[in-house]
């Protein structure tokens, strides 16, 4: 199809979709209620619908005293039954897909159903939605006119009772209709691999010769692919490989730490970056604007929102707020209903909102991933703002990193050990994390009044991690590419002390 064509269909695509876009927009808590009373409805025969009586609900005061907040340890029991080939448990339509993703504290991982429903409405829907909001803000885009680099997962199937599982990604993939590959690079059979060191030389080999005019995946992992497609090549920068290459789509993990490094290997002025927030769970928010670090985010997917502020979250005062509740520069951690029968299921993240008219959101962190020890409530965003400043005085680049609490002892104060793996380490490691302190202690006052005067805590330790450091942790704990992360920052010693012994 001749892409004038093809921008022709996405622009009546997009005036058609900015009508229910901007019917949220407009009625954002309106549109939030009826969902929330049609995912009732639609489930109220299920076996969760008849043991909390969905059928007598009419609003969300019921709804919220009468169903129990949950984490997916509260869920796996049933999960497994579903996985086991058990229908209508949480919801009606027969689930066979399940997206797999890092543990909880009673399992090594996650499974997370996901409907049909889910699958058009919520995740494809957002595939379309995000490539109509580029093409609006981008008129003289040229996206069509090559293919979209996708770095996704790969698949294993339980064989036992026919339901399959693996990377949200490749779920995505595989249940693509077939002439989406013609537009997508690599093929399915390599997105698909299972070894993946053996399938990044595979996609680099496949995708070099290709006409890629965006990329889609997860910054951490989508950086060692570019590092090797330079490598394989022997190009100075990704536009000498790809010249027609326009945007990048990314989410997964914050891209703060990684921004640097993708400007030095895309180093074009008008190359576009753009955000999105999803999980296993769901996809919840957009970028719709150039150069934009907020989230619209999207409220017709088959998601209702909920919000517990985080600083009564795990506490015995814990209650949940709907979307017409929040405040603005506060942090919450998100609770979700959604139309693959999760009901009031903490996914694990936290999101501050810029806007509530319309409503947008960052993502801050997650609520395990963050050090409260001593009352400092230090979060990601503080640390990758603090890091990305320092960084940038010293002329320094991270690879990744990760942080815990220095517990005390005796008359020991307490403090933040850093172990942090650098691709240009600092001259002086020591100006360097005096920069550092400064920076957490202007970002976050509750930070600030525990390091006054050494009172509570000293200043951080940060150790230099060898050279691919987290890449070979990942890789003995059987956690290469996909949706797998470095834990950043922990109230425990556990990752860090198991790091720093690989490290020695």
């Amino acid at each position: 199809m001749p892409i004038p064509l093809v921008n022709s269909v996405a622009s009546w695509f997009l005036k058609k979709r900015f009508h229910q876009i901007e019917l949220f927009l407009k009625y954002p808590n309106e549109v939030q209620n009826e969902l929330l009373l049609s995912l009732i409805d639609t489930a109220k025969d299920t076996e969760i619908g008849k043991e909390y009586d969905f059928a007598s609900i009419k609003n969300y005061r019921e709804f919220s005293e009468r169903i129990p907040i949950k984490n997916y340890d509260g869920w796996q029991n049933v999960i497994e039954r579903a996985m086991k080939g058990e229908n209508n448990l949480f919801w009606p339509t027969p689930i066979k897909w399940f997206a797999k993703s890092s543990g909880t504290t009673r399992a090594k991982s996650k499974f997370i159903p996901v409907s049909q429903e889910s699958l058009e409405d919520c995740h494809y829907a957002a595939g379309k939605d995000l490539l109509c909001m580029y093409l609006n803000n981008n008129e003289d885009s040229q996206l069509f006119t090559g293919k979209s680099l996708r770095l996704g997962g790969s698949k294993e199937l339980l064989k036992e009772n026919g339901t399959i599982f693996g990377d949200l990604s490749a779920i995505l993939i595989d249940n693509m209709p077939f002439w989406a590959e013609f537009s997508s690079t690599p093929s399915n059979k390599v997105s698909l691999m299972n070894d993946w060191e053996y399938k990044m030389q595979a996609i680099v080999d496949e995708t070099i010769n290709e006409k890629v005019t965006s990329l889609a995946g997860v910054p951490s992992w989508m950086l060692v692919l570019l590092n090797n497609v330079l490598e394989t090549t022997g190009k100075q920068n990704i536009h000498d490989v790809w010249p027609n290459l326009e945007v990048y789509f990314h989410g997964g993990v914050s891209f703060t730490p990684y921004k640097d490094q993708y400007k030095k290997i895309l180093p074009k002025k008008d190359f576009k970056y753009y955000e999105i927030y999803n999980a296993s769970e769901g996809f919840f928010a957009i970028q719709d604007k150039n150069n934009s670090s907020e989230l619209l985010l999207m409220l017709d997917y088959g998601i209702f929102y909920e919000f517990i502020p985080i600083d009564i979250y795990a506490t015995p005062e814990e209650k949940a707020i709907p979307l017409s509740e929040v405040k603005l520069n506060q942090n919450y951690a998100v609770i979700i209903t959604t139309n693959a029968g999760l009901w009031r299921y903490k996914i694990g993240d936290t999101v501050r909102f810029t806007s509530t008219n319309p409503y947008r959101i960052k993502v801050t962190g997650r609520t395990k991933h963050h050090i409260n020890v001593f009352g400092e409530e230090l979060i990601i965003e503080n640390a990758e703002d603090a890091l990305k400043k320092v960084c940038k005085r010293t002329r320094s680049e991270i690879v990744d990193y990760t942080a815990a609490p220095i517990f005390m002892e005796g008359k020991e104060k307490g403090g933040h050990e850093w172990l942090i793996e650098f691709k240009t380490p600092p001259k002086d490691i020591h100006y360097f994390n005096e920069l550092f302190d400064n920076a957490l202690k202007a970002l976050n006052s509750d930070y600030e009044a525990k390091r006054y005067n050494n009172i509570t805590l000293n200043k951080p330790k940060i150790n230099i991690a060898r050279e691919n450091l987290f890449y070979d942790w990942l890789k003995q704990n059987d956690k290469l590419g996909g949706q797998h992360k470095i834990p950043r920052l922990s109230n425990t010693r556990d990752y860090i002390d198991d790091l720093l012994g690989l490290n020695s």
